[in-house]
């Protein structure tokens, strides 16, 4: 999902070749409806994962222990809603 300044072609072309299906409204087109409710879960999310810092700024060289941080910060936020829910 992005806003319109993402809607470029190379952007479209690099999406459609990793097989990822583009949500962005094109250049002069009406906005899309419901788009900004589905983008502030994608924002939130990312807010709470620059919680961690070492996932705000990747100093990882390997892509594994990156991927392992972000499944550790993931679950950590899980189980902190989990407990404050259950609470």
């Amino acid at each position: 999902m992005g806003d319109k300044a993402y809607g470029s072609k190379a952007v479209r072309g690099e999406l459609r070749h990793r097989r990822s299906q583009a949500v962005i409204s094109r250049k002069g087109s009406p906005n899309i409806k419901g788009l900004g409710k589905l983008r502030y879960v994608v924002e939130q999310t990312f807010a709470l994962l620059h919680q961690f810092k070492r996932l705000a700024v990747r100093r990882e060289r390997r892509i594994e222990l990156h991927g392992a941080f972000l499944s550790l910060a993931c679950s950590l936020i899980c189980w902190r809603r989990l407990t404050r829910v259950g609470s």
